[in-house]
């Protein structure tokens, strides 16, 4: 459904994205995932056909963006990061509007806008002013004007942005119900959007694809699956020392502890297929420490994204092709 081909966009002499590709298939949630300024609104507003690419290609439902601009924006429902609201028209007069300019007949906007209301869940606010909606409900009017004319793809840029948590897994859930019917790209920094609602992530950092696969595929691919949380009490540095030295072990870390005993955390991750607990348990007992708990940990989606955002040089792309097993 959507097809992004080797994309840069160059500003003078900086390039706000390079060799960007990735593809989405009908039906799917494909998050868009990187730190502030990695090149997330840049992209969605090339696919959205707000901005040109320098180079590269992007076809959506098999439209050429560059080249048949207006057959594509029939085909997509584009969600900025600002709501495009006219603030003094109410609700309903506002999606009417917008279903008028994107060409929907006059004798099918009624229950075109019935309709985007209703999934919206903003019937009951139809009447009212947008200027006097609460941020949650002036988002979810976003989306009905973006999925009014019952587009076949859909770009959401930062749709949970300054909303509060009840808000945020409401428009959430909202959008999960889009899937299936609807071909979704969510751009977005904040990692619980990512793992809740998205079958697939594509992570950008400094402007380039770091990693596209499944959430799932991803952790167990870059964080060796899974780890052990713990408790003890002794010299802190020591007892790493002694894990890191443990066959099967990859990472020994301190954690913070936020109960009020003296004792010390340590997050331990293991290496892929290997289930090194019971040694490191014999070598902290061995070594003289009290191990006061011991459970098993699984690595989550941060680890991912810090692993891939914060190393100083970029990782070579971790595609689906490299993971085995992704069917997705």
């Amino acid at each position: 459904m959507i097809e992004v081909d080797h994309l840069s966009k160059i500003y003078g002499s900086t390039p706000a994205i390079t060799d960007v590709t990735f593809k989405v298939e009908p039906g799917e949630i494909l998050g868009f995932l990187g730190p502030n300024g990695a090149g997330k609104t840049t992209t969605m507003r090339i696919l959205a056909g707000y901005l040109p690419a320098t180079k590269g290609t992007v076809k959506i439902a098999g439209y050429d963006v560059q080249d048949n601009s207006l057959a594509v924006r029939k085909k997509i429902g584009y969600l900025p990061e600002t709501p495009p609201l006219y603030p003094e028209m109410t609700v309903e007069g506002f999606l009417h509007f917008v279903a008028q300019i994107k060409g929907i007949p006059a004798g099918d906007r009624p229950k075109k806008v019935k309709a985007a209301m209703e999934r919206c869940n903003i019937t009951e606010k139809r009447q009212v002013i947008i200027r006097k909606l609460s941020k949650g409900f002036r988002q979810r009017v976003g989306i009905a004007q973006a999925i009014v004319h019952d587009p076949p793809a859909i770009i959401l840029d930062e749709p949970t942005v300054g909303l509060d948590p009840r808000q945020i897994i409401e428009v959430r859930n909202l959008i999960k119900s889009l899937a299936g019917t609807h071909t979704i790209i969510l751009s977005t920094h904040i990692l619980p959007e990512v793992s809740m609602t998205c079958n697939r992530v594509a992570i950008i950092h400094r402007g380039k694809i770091v990693a596209t696969n499944s959430p799932e595929n991803l952790m167990t691919r870059l964080t060796e699956g899974s780890g052990y949380e713990l408790t003890i009490s002794g010299e802190v540095e020591l007892a790493k020392q002694i894990l890191q030295n443990v066959p099967g072990v990859s990472l020994v870390e301190s954690m913070p502890n936020l109960s009020e005993s003296h004792n010390a955390i340590l997050r331990v991750l293991s290496e892929s297929g290997s289930e090194p607990g019971k040694y490191i348990a014999s070598a902290l007992i061995h070594g003289g420490f009290d191990l006061h708990e011991m459970r098993r940990v699984s690595a989550s989606l941060e680890d991912v994204f810090l692993k891939l955002t914060t190393t100083e040089n970029t990782q070579e792309s971790i595609t689906e092709s490299e993971i085995a097993g992704d069917n997705s």
